[in-house]
């Protein structure tokens, strides 16, 4: 089992997170049981049962095939996303963990992340999780109030959702949850007695989102009829505010826009995407970032699942997309997601990926401005100011 595996990787020697972002494999289960109105993942229910041995082949064959474009790797992060992994019997995860060992070698404290419901019925298969060799839970509570379940279109109660969170404390040696803020009708005081709460039972990591209306789900349809009542800008940015304050007083400060962690709790598998490193997409609708002889490939498999399933088994692999970036394209990419973190991005780094240095005259705007700052080594990050700005400041350094 992945547990063995595990020591395939002892030998060898982590370099800093500069030098080495890392190499993870992203895993999308596509099911749910129903849709959440907000939203806008490539998720799927299905009336029948899903025939998991013969997804399980699929995953197989796509992880030999990415193997093969990317060999020689260390993995340090796999992360089960969907739709629901949940869903997913223990046995179909633990041969997914086979099938990867025995096509990479894994770092000795590689971070094995799975998505997980906290219905009853899907807490039941946390040991089996455990068994199979995940090592941190990351459960969907969402919210903390009946009411706004129900309205999330979450299946789980706030006392389910309390019970698994305790459980996976019990089983895993990490665990996070996400959780929903900005809700309809919320205020900045029910939140703040709301986190306060979820505080109390986090570990060493919570992520925190605020909702938005995505394109094509059903809230933005509610919006558009005019049905759904979310925050204004400036309640919006009251959340964003008491959120930072929040965490950041219970020693989980905020090393990405979202996500909290007390120092050491950082989520490894995002700070492969933070980070810009490469991460192999296995499943529908799955995406990846590999440097190959061909250049630093941007792919992303067939989204629908059945017609995913079939591509697999005809030709070997489910991508549509499989091309080189350009220097351009990575050096916007790499802003986009390095801005997103507390430690910002190297402008070293940005060079050596684009060709190109970061524009002085627009890093002196921001920097006067308030919205970026560089520290003595001469990174450069988002400041408190810019951060809830974050996707305007991001284009005004990539133009």
């Amino acid at each position: 089992m992945i547990e063995a595996d595990l020591a395939r990787g002892a030998a060898q020697k982590r370099r800093p997170a500069e030098d080495d972002p890392g190499f993870g494999i992203y895993v999308h289960w596509p099911f749910c049981l129903s849709k959440c109105p907000y939203c806008d993942f490539n998720s799927h229910v299905r009336g029948a049962p899903i025939d998991e041995a013969r997804y399980l082949a699929a995953f197989r064959t796509e992880i030999a095939h990415r193997a093969g474009l990317a060999p020689g790797r260390a993995v340090r992060s796999i992360f089960f996303g969907g739709g629901t992994p949940s869903l997913m019997r223990p046995e179909t995860v633990g041969g997914v963990l086979d099938a990867i060992a025995a096509r990479w070698a894994i770092e000795p404290d590689a971070e094995i992340t799975l998505e997980a419901n906290p219905t009853s019925v899907e807490a039941g298969r946390f040991r089996g999780y455990r068994a199979a060799g995940v090592n941190r839970l990351s459960i969907g509570v969402q919210a903390l109030v009946e009411a706004d379940l129900k309205a999330l279109g979450r299946r789980h109660s706030v006392d389910e959702a309390l019970a698994a969170v305790r459980l996976a404390a019990s089983l895993f040696p990490r665990y996070t949850f996400d959780h929903i803020y900005g809700r309809p009708g919320q205020s900045e005081a029910a939140w703040r007695g709301e986190l306060a709460r979820a505080l109390d039972i986090a570990g060493d990591h919570i992520s925190l989102y605020q909702l938005t209306n995505e394109p094509d789900t059903t809230f933005e349809r509610l919006r558009d009829a005019g049905r759904l009542d979310l925050p204004d800008e400036d309640l919006s940015l009251a959340f964003f505010r008491a959120t930072h304050e929040l965490t950041e007083a219970r020693g989980l400060p905020a090393y990405e826009v979202s996500n909290h962690a007390r120092p050491g709790g950082e989520s490894r598998h995002n700070l492969v995407y933070w980070r810009y490193g490469e991460y192999a997409g296995i499943g529908p609708g799955a995406h990846g970032r590999l440097v190959t002889p061909r250049g630093r490939l941007a792919q992303a498999c067939e989204r629908h699942p059945e017609m995913w399933l079939t591509r697999v088994e005809a030709e070997g692999h489910g991508l549509i997309e499989d091309a080189p970036l350009t220097p351009e394209e990575q050096g916007d990419e790499f802003l986009l997601m390095g801005l997103r973190l507390a430690e910002g991005v190297d402008p070293g780094r940005y060079q050596a990926l684009s060709g190109r240095e970061l524009d002085p005259e627009k890093l002196r705007m921001l920097v006067e401005g308030g919205f970026l700052e560089r520290d003595a080594s001469g990174r450069v990050r988002v400041t408190a100011i810019g951060a809830p700005l974050l996707d305007t400041v991001v284009a005004d350094v990539a133009a």
